[in-house]
């Protein structure tokens, strides 16, 4: 397992920023596989190796749980949940429809000032990609959709789009990590930028579509790659 330097604990927002870091490495970690279904994790042992308290951990945990990722079981501690690749398609397939939904609304009831900071997300990004900051892009990518659910001026819907996009943000994370995923990523964001920029929602839709399920399609990919990696070890052993 990767092993992260351990960092001072401080203020709050110290604490925060350690507790992003646990959660991302682990969810790094279980996107490929190196903690498996059924694993329990120890919130002492991940404290120790992180040079951490048990807070940061809690909390990283905690958001884990939300994300369906891991399971909190009263007096039996928390496991990793087994997680289908057929359920997380399913995931993908149902986020891709509610997205195409957002960004065809956003389109026509954006602000000027809506559309401005979305444009500007999308420019910022070009750094990110272009120096493979995956931790940077994953956040970049997160603010982005989630300006789209606002602009659609439907709170309900926003709504429902943040819960579905709770249960995949861990799996959103890992498939940038295939190949020219993050390149393509961005590029597949750049088409749907043209396409609100012209006020034309049913394209943006159409493109929207598409990049969640060219989304799934890299993770699909990306969970293979990582299942014959640990395959190859294992008959090396």
């Amino acid at each position: 397992m990767a092993i992260l330097m351990a960092v001072e604990e401080g203020n709050g927002e110290e604490r925060e920023l350690l507790s992003d870091r646990i959660r991302n490495a682990l969810t790094d970690e279980i996107g490929a596989g190196v903690l498996a279904a059924g694993t329990a994790l120890d919130e002492q042992q991940i404290a120790d190796r992180f040079g951490a308290s048990r807070t940061p951990v809690r909390e990283a945990l905690r958001q884990l749980a939300v994300s369906g990722l891991v399971e909190i079981r009263p007096r039996r501690g928390v496991v990793v949940t087994r997680m289908t690749a057929e359920r997380i398609m399913d995931m993908f397939e149902t986020m891709a429809e509610i997205e195409a939904m957002c960004v065809r609304l956003a389109t026509y009831r954006m602000t000027p000032l809506e559309r401005s900071h979305l444009l500007r997300l999308h420019d910022d990004s070009r750094t990110m990609v272009e120096v493979g900051d995956y931790d940077g892009y994953d956040t970049f990518n997160r603010e982005f959709h989630e300006s789209i659910y606002r602009a659609t001026h439907n709170d309900f819907l926003a709504e429902q789009a943040m819960a579905v996009r709770t249960r995949l943000s861990a799996f959103r994370r890992t498939q940038l990590r295939q190949g020219n995923r993050i390149f393509r990523s961005r590029d597949e964001h750049d088409g749907v930028m043209e396409a609100i920029s012209h006020g034309d929602g049913e394209l943006a839709a159409r493109r929207m579509r598409a990049h969640m399920l060219n989304a799934a399609s890299a993770l699909d990919r990306y969970i293979a790659a990582q299942d014959g990696e640990a395959q190859g070890r294992t008959s090396e052993e």
